[in-house]
């Protein structure tokens, strides 16, 4: 009995056997005839979404700086901000255009700006992470005041670009958001000039100090864009994920983007490394769109915060600005963004005196407006609500979006 129990194991095994060497002689190699191949890597999806904003230009004139000053020679600017203070908190990447500088007292308005230094403290205090210093008063208190400023931004921790302390220094500021990186490079405009010299506002700028900022002119514009091309390819090269531009451009108090924010937006979106850009300097809203179907374009976001209004300019545009807000889902198996959605936050600088003393403050146009305590204060209510039409007139749009890869569906991060 043994024997035959045994016979009958070893049968079985030989049989299993067999048909095994069969099918792989045979069967294997016909279903599946790459079977020799080495089977290639599946790339996992790893999606994750990331939110930008960008508020538009930071500026203090001199009525700004008495409405500050606590009278015993400190100045106070957090309550200017704090109905916005949430918006900026909740962003992965905060930028925001400082269109003053900090060169010590004497503190002075347009046309020389200068502005003490804890303003710097309010703006990182608020979640600001980025200050771009490309603009047309970076150069107000020459070299002093653009070492100055970056001494003062980057004791608060909070990152530049636009400006930088020698020329070895890279153009761009650099922040690693959910384990993806990101760039902000600033560029701000040239005044007309002679070939081979860099003007600022109107005045010429010393080689040494050319070299420091963050420049394009006008005159050349196709050579300029190959010059801002150059530098985002370094920042490609140097490991940045997503590209965000920044361009100081236009012409002040236009309600539209002029031929030539045109042609540039035009040229540098064909470059595939660029992202978004935001636009400053009109100190007027201008238009939202989406550039090629995937780069959001904010053409200007006016001013964020100024003492430029109706009762200064005859101007009430220029009480209006947008918070631009970015929310991208970027996938860190396949490296590319897969959707984008761009949505300005518009808002509007309110002004009045409280026991005889001015106050500025950031508001909001959203659905606290008609229950926020200063209009309901100030009796300003119906100046925001004109505003708020004003906005959505001048952007056109107010929410642009695109889906760049249809399979993105669902975040995992």
């Amino acid at each position: 009995m043994k024997f035959k129990k045994r016979f009958y194991v070893i049968i079985g095994i030989l049989l299993l056997v067999s048909g095994y060497l069969f099918y792989s002689l045979f069967l294997h190699d016909a279903i599946n005839p790459t079977s020799q191949e080495s089977p290639s890597e599946e790339i996992i999806s790893d999606l994750t979404t990331i939110e930008i904003l960008c508020a538009g230009d930071v500026m203090y004139h001199s009525a700004q700086l008495v409405a500050a000053s606590n009278g015993d020679g400190t100045y106070s600017f957090d309550e200017t901000f704090k109905y916005i203070k949430p918006y900026v908190q909740e962003a992965d990447l905060a930028i925001c255009n400082l269109e003053t500088t900090f060169s010590q007292s004497p503190y002075t308005g347009y046309p020389s700006f200068s502005t003490p230094d804890n303003l710097g403290e309010t703006l990182k205090r608020i979640g600001f992470h980025v200050a771009s210093t490309a603009n047309n008063h970076v150069n107000d208190r020459g070299l002093f005041g653009i070492d100055r400023t970056l001494n003062v931004l980057h004791g608060q921790k909070l990152l530049t670009t636009g400006s930088r302390q020698n020329a070895s220094q890279q153009r761009w500021a650099t922040k690693l958001v959910k384990g993806v990186w990101m760039g902000t490079l600033a560029y701000t405009y040239q005044t007309p000039s002679f070939p081979g010299r860099v003007s600022i506002n109107g005045s010429f700028v010393s080689d040494e100090t050319a070299l420091r900022l963050n420049t394009f002119g006008y005159e050349e514009l196709d050579k300029e864009i190959v010059k801002i091309n150059e530098q985002v390819a370094l920042m490609k090269q140097a490991g940045i994920d997503i590209v965000v531009l920044s361009l100081h451009w236009g012409e002040e108090y236009q309600l539209s983007a002029n031929i030539w924010q045109r042609s540039m937006q035009e040229s540098l979106t064909k470059n595939k490394d660029i992202d978004v850009i935001f636009g400053s300097h009109p100190h007027t809203l201008q238009e939202l769109e989406m550039a090629d179907n995937r780069v959001p374009v904010f053409f200007s976001l006016g001013n964020f915060v100024s003492n430029q209004r109706s009762e200064t300019l005859n101007n009430r545009y220029t009480e209006t600005g947008a918070m631009g807000k970015v929310t991208l889902i970027y996938d860190r198996g396949l490296e590319e963004i897969t959707q984008v959605r761009a949505q300005a936050i518009p808002t509007w600088v309110e002004k009045y005196s409280i026991n005889g003393k001015d106050n500025y403050f950031i508001i909001p146009l959203d659905q606290n407006l008609e229950n926020n305590p200063d209009l309901l204060n100030s009796g300003h209510l119906y100046r925001a609500q004109a505003a708020q039409v004003d906005a959505e007139l001048l952007l056109t749009n107010m929410v642009v979006e695109s889906v760049l890869v249809e399979e993105a569906v669902e975040e995992n991060d």
